[in-house]
């Protein structure tokens, strides 16, 4: 039979699924066997709207997926109520994931299984299912893994019967998923089916504190009410409309923002993508400002130290290179168009000049990196440095370094090797490589006679290699703990820098250009709920109100981005923001570029600190998944100082283009495919 074809978004969010799931459950409404078990977080909502409308009681069957290290996407089998370890042993064989690692993983996702259950049931103990019809219920089925897992435990509890029942899933899972329960219901089986969340136009997280308040209420029918009122909106686009700034283009339309940022040290000017044209054309144009009437000394990017070294001494002229262009060859690795791209160029040329033009003696602005992937190219600055002032030292640095030869440059590899124990972790040799340079770097100085510059520069790239190390050794065992190593690698590395502009007493004020997730303060975000930090947060704690944090918005347009990692530069189109996020919402305040000075006490800020989506596109850009991959919730006042709205932006031009790039994105014909 040929699919039927369904836009994305059919259910406008989880409690609708729910509604239109329970007309296909009506056989086994008010039946006093029934038992609705949702699969939280994202189950709950559905499984309330189900259990409602069939009268039956409703609780939780907590399941935790065992995601492989490194690719936690991947189940490798799941943990579940009743201490039930469910495995994938053909997965396991195939990767050859050890034991141990298996147990860590699962004595980790049991400790958070255990925590979830007293959370979401207090006292209560888990509910007898002997004998009774169980509805197991999420908000989809994608491989299933989670909801097999629930079955195996479940059957080991004796229920008369289970049934799976879900919104939306693959036709494959949904019919294999009827091998393994007694009835199964998926409300539609779209194919191509892609992800659970295409399916919702709003597949938001849902949260522990929903699902404590959804399993507090009763579970019978009651009004379900109907959607919230948008007179709060109403009043709240009002206000943004009176409040904002207008960008109209004038020489002046940052003073407002030039003034909030005042005499602080630290102006953080984010971005929510790494190729938008407006996000790195306007952040240049502020920069500029700084520079030029608040005496800002450094920019200090996203990007790996050494490559950006390189432009460092190109802007201050201690280089051989002929322009901007040539001083940006060193940008090889993906993603190239995050530097080397015409926005960069234009801005690099205007410091170059700048730099050129002041008087004798004065403070030349620089430009450094503050990033941790560069491991190899780390390593090679040091051995270089070491061969001229030093030989023998060089030999040991070398004799250390080739502990990572048997992995050549595949940094992803080191890292899975270390953590499978399949081979041997570098941390001793680089940390004494470190410490070695730290202890000698006076006497190298007096050797070499280089300037006082170059003496950060060796000895930054020295501490990058051992955190770079410890880096690809963390990617594969948890997503938070990489990212708060490479964040706080980022804010050392500030750190330091601003100790070295003001080792003769400057007062050292830098511009930080990073992604909005990187900049904004992790607290206020999903990210610290995760256990997440970021160079914000960090930056904000140590240096107070010194610290300025600047966001970046779209709602729609176009982007450089890549379709997977490593992958070419496409020109993608951004599709319009989702509802209940901040770019709908300023979408709706019908202002194409404005800046909002989030000023505590003002009574907009207060409504606009009601937690809402918020968009990042990072290198990578994936429409098909555009809610799960792209968006979580935020408030924003406590997130930014301010934030830069463009409604409409364009992509940021590499430097080398393809025909692809060139080409664009083809309009979007789905699903007629015409």
């Amino acid at each position: 039979m040929k699919p039927v074809l369904i836009r994305p978004g059919l259910f406008r969010d989880r409690r609708e699924a729910g509604r239109v799931l329970a007309e296909k459950l009506a056989a086994y409404a008010n039946r006093p066997d029934v038992l609705v078990l949702a699969l939280p977080r994202g189950g709950v909502p559905v499984a309330y709207e189900v259990a409602r409308a069939l009268g039956a009681p409703l609780d939780v069957f907590v399941v935790r997926k065992l995601g492989v290290p490194g690719y936690e996407e991947l189940a490798m089998g799941a943990v579940a109520t009743g201490g039930v370890r469910v495995l994938n042993d053909q997965l396991v064989e195939r990767l050859g994931v050890p034991e141990h690692i298996i147990d860590a993983v699962a004595a980790r996702e049991r400790r958070e299984l255990a925590r979830r259950e007293r959370l979401y049931r207090g006292g209560r103990p888990p509910p007898d299912v002997r004998g009774r019809t169980v509805i197991l219920v999420d908000d989809g089925l994608a491989t299933g893994a989670t909801m097999h897992a629930a079955i195996q435990a479940l059957r080991q509890q004796n229920p008369a019967r289970i049934v799976v029942a879900v919104p939306t899933a693959s036709p494959e899972t949904c019919e294999e998923m009827k091998a393994r329960a007694d009835d199964v219901i998926c409300a539609i089986t779209p194919e191509p089916f892609h992800a659970v969340g295409r399916w919702y136009q709003d597949f938001s997280q849902t949260t522990d504190e929903e699902v404590a308040a959804l399993l507090a209420r009763p579970s019978t029918a009651e009004n379900n009410g109907a959607a919230q009122s948008p007179t709060a909106d109403s009043a709240l686009i009002n206000a943004l409309r009176e409040t904002a700034y207008p960008l109209a283009g004038s020489a002046r339309d940052y003073d407002p923002l030039i003034g909030r940022i005042g005499e602080a040290r630290f102006a953080l000017l984010g971005e929510a993508s790494h190729g938008t044209h407006e996000f790195y054309c306007e952040r240049a144009e502020i920069t500029k400002r700084l520079i030029a009437e608040k005496n800002f000394t450094a920019v200090a990017v996203e990007a790996d130290w050494p490559d950006a070294y390189r432009l460092n001494r190109y802007v201050r002229g201690a280089s051989d290179d002929v322009d901007a262009v040539e001083a940006l060859a060193d940008f090889r690795r993906f993603p190239t168009w995050m530097w080397r791209n015409t926005v960069v160029v234009e801005f690099i040329e205007w410091l170059r000049a700048h730099n050129d033009a002041l008087p004798p003696g004065a403070e030349k602005v620089g430009f450094y990196g503050l990033d941790l992937y560069s491991l190899h190219a780390s390593m090679k600055a040091v051995l270089q440095y070491l061969e001229k002032v030093d030989p023998e030292a060089a030999a040991r640095a070398r004799e250390r370094y080739s502990c990572f030869d048997h992995v050549g440059e595949d940094t992803q590899a080191y890292g899975l090797m270390t953590r499978l124990n399949l081979s041997k972790s570098c941390e001793e040799e680089v940390v004494g490589q470190l410490l070695e340079l730290q202890r000698r770097a006076a006497d190298y100085m007096r050797r070499d006679g280089r300037l006082a510059e170059d003496e950060l520069f060796y000895a930054e790239n020295a501490r990058l290699v051992k955190n770079a190390e410890a880096y690809y050794r963390s990617v594969f065992l948890e997503e938070v703990s990489s990212w708060n190593l490479r964040d706080r690698h980022m804010a050392e590395t500030l750190d330091a820098l601003v100790a070295h502009l003001g080792r003769k007493g400057n007062r050292a004020k830098v511009a930080v250009w990073e992604h909005n997730s990187h900049l904004g303060e992790a607290r206020a975000t999903e990210m610290g709920q995760r256990g997440e930090l970021n160079v914000g947060q960090l930056t904000r704690e140590r240096y107070g109100s010194e610290a300025v944090l600047v966001g970046f918005t779209t709602h729609h347009g176009t982007v450089t981005a890549a379709s997977d990692w490593g992958k070419p530069a496409e020109r993608k189109r951004v599709r319009p923001a989702l509802a209940g996020s901040y770019e709908a919402l300023f979408h709706a305040a019908q202002r194409d570029r404005f800046l909002l000075i989030l000023n505590d006490g003002d009574t907009m800020v207060q409504q606009l600190s009601v937690p809402r989506l918020e968009r990042a596109i990072g290198v990578i850009y994936r429409p098909d998944t555009e809610r799960q991959s792209h968006y979580f919730r935020a408030r924003l006042p406590s997130q930014f100082d301010a934030v830069l709205h463009f409604d409409e932006t364009s992509a940021v031009k590499p430097l080398e283009t393809t025909e692809e790039w060139e080409a664009g994105e083809l309009p979007e014909t789905f699903p007629f495919a015409v």
